[in-house]
């Protein structure tokens, strides 16, 4: 007798379907998965047949073939368990045959023939809901995570022997229904009234959390930072329902979703070290998984000590931060990755860190290799360089807060409400930062004033063209935070100071 089972697959960060096919033949005992399994696939051969046994089934004593269709990906990972489990149990005639196309299995099994947690929930309850599937069997550490997709009923089961039951009597058991999981782990604790002086660094923070522009940190050791980097999330605007989907479907397909977690509700943060890979960084790897780039997806990667990662490494950013997506080519497939991230990075003025300073002893030679590590086509997309000076004494001994994050954010939110007025008829544009040439001539356009200022700073610092559209980008979220209709030259002003490294002294070295 032949059986069916639906389940499901992860390509990229989304799911596919997968019919598990069981089939029971004459001839000697055996058991085969055939559709492209890897080493893990094959390897459910002996942790089905265990798990079967003691669960109080007898496991057939004949030839066995397991089919995972479509037959032309590869498939990887424990989560066909139970449908294999399952579609062997109906092949034998053990349990009844249910509609193969009504429920959806997923689950790895262990020896004992317990369910074990699996990634990538999220996508395939939204797929189960495409296919019109009425109930989904998974594990109760996923049932959360899948209870946010309505449509589709989520039944978490403990035990291969619980599905049966459930299979045998659905009408038993209701649906599982969503708690609101638990909290992705976020500390709120960081906020912006901790940071002491630096009162050009606060405002560029502001500028690029308003218009969700990258940012570049120029300054000594101990000047903060990194301090400030790490206090953006709290100045940006809360997850909207589908960002919070967005993200924690990355990171259910990632294996970095909590168990008992369902929606990540706070913007993400990710500080990778400078030794990461090109795949730790924008992912990839023999079974391509999201870097860092895609976990920060709607949210903030931080690069800290820019140059000292490889050049090749960090060049691959320039895709994510034009297009807000990582397209990865394989010889059977090609995925794409989510990657629309704010970038905020930092570096040293110098080898040593203290340029202007009397304890710098570094050449001007050594200052321009040190700076050419980050190249000026990667540097052209970032909006804002900020040079962060030591903090002074007098600062650091005020007694009195900062203004806090709270206050801050409540400016960002309204500057970004202009913006998602303006562009309200423009699909997936949202912010100034993502603005086009169109768009910029549209909505960036600076006033008399304003063009002859721009005129003489691309004239005297010899800006590119991708500068220059930088420069009104960042002059639109300026002007918007003050709530003004156009482009003056003030707002020009304060844009054309944020574009540090683009000085005749910093590309001279000295």
């Amino acid at each position: 007798m032949l059986a069916r089972v639906l389940s499901s697959a992860l390509i990229g960060v989304d799911a596919y379907r997968v019919t598990v096919e069981a089939d029971l033949g004459g001839g000697l005992p055996a058991f085969s998965v055939v559709g492209l399994p890897d080493a893990t696939v094959r390897e459910s051969r002996e942790r089905v047949a265990a798990a079967v046994k003691n669960s109080g089934f007898h496991f057939p004593a004949r030839r066995i073939t397991v089919n995972l269709a479509p037959a032309g990906i590869r498939k990887e990972g424990a989560l066909f368990d139970l449908a294999i489990a399952l579609g062997i149990l109906v092949s034998s005639e053990q349990i009844d045959p249910f509609g193969s196309d009504s429920v959806l299995a997923v689950g790895e099994l262990s020896l004992n023939g317990n369910l074990r947690p699996v990634r990538g929930v999220l996508s395939m309850a939204m797929l189960a809901r495409r296919l019109r599937v009425g109930a989904m069997l998974l594990p109760p550490e996923n049932a959360e995570e899948a209870s946010i997709v309505e449509g589709i009923g989520v039944y978490p089961v403990r035990s291969l022997r619980d599905a049966i039951e459930h299979l045998r009597a659905p009408e038993k058991g209701p649906p599982y229904l969503p708690t609101g999981g638990s909290e992705d782990g976020s500390s709120l604790s960081l906020d912006l009234e901790d940071v002491r002086g630096q009162e050009q660094a606060r405002r560029a923070v502001e500028i690029a959390a308003a218009g969700g522009h990258n940012l570049l940190f120029i300054g000594p050791p101990g000047s903060g930072k990194t301090m400030i980097a790490q206090r953006i999330p709290s100045i940006l605007p809360e997850l909207t329902r589908e960002e919070s989907l967005d993200v924690t479907r990355i990171y259910s397909v990632a294996g970095l979703l909590p168990a008992g977690s369902s929606l990540v509700r706070r913007r993400p943060f990710r500080a990778p070290h400078h030794s990461t890979s090109d795949a730790g960084l924008v992912g990839g790897g023999a079974y391509p998984r999201p870097g860092e780039a895609s976990l920060a997806h709607h949210g903030v990667l931080f690069l800290d000590e820019l140059p000292e990662f490889k050049k090749k490494v960090i060049e691959l950013l320039r895709q994510p931060l034009e297009e807000g997506s990582i397209r990865i080519a394989r010889a059977a497939v090609s995925l794409v990755f989510p990657s629309a991230f704010m970038l905020a990075a930092a570096m040293n003025p110098c080898p040593c860190g203290y340029f202007g300073d009397p304890r710098c002893a570094c050449r001007p030679g050594e200052i321009q290799r040190y700076a050419s590590r980050v190249s000026g086509p990667l540097l052209d997309r970032i909006d804002i360089h900020v040079e962060v000076p030591p903090v002074a004494y007098k600062d650091l001994s005020e007694i009195a807060p900062g203004e806090s994050s709270a206050a801050v954010r409540e400016r960002v939110e309204r500057a970004r409400m202009v913006q998602h007025s303006r562009f309200a008829a423009i699909p997936g544009l949202f912010t100034n930062a993502r603005m086009g040439p169109r768009e910029i001539r549209k909505f960036a356009a600076p006033d008399e004033q304003g063009r002859k200022l721009l005129r003489a700073a691309m004239d005297k610092l010899g800006l590119s063209a991708r500068a220059h559209d930088r420069i009104l980008r960042v002059s639109r979220t300026i002007a918007d935070l003050v709530g003004s209709e156009s482009i003056r030259a003030p707002h020009l002003a304060e844009a054309i100071q944020y574009r540090s490294l683009d000085r005749p002294r910093w590309r001279e070295g000295g």
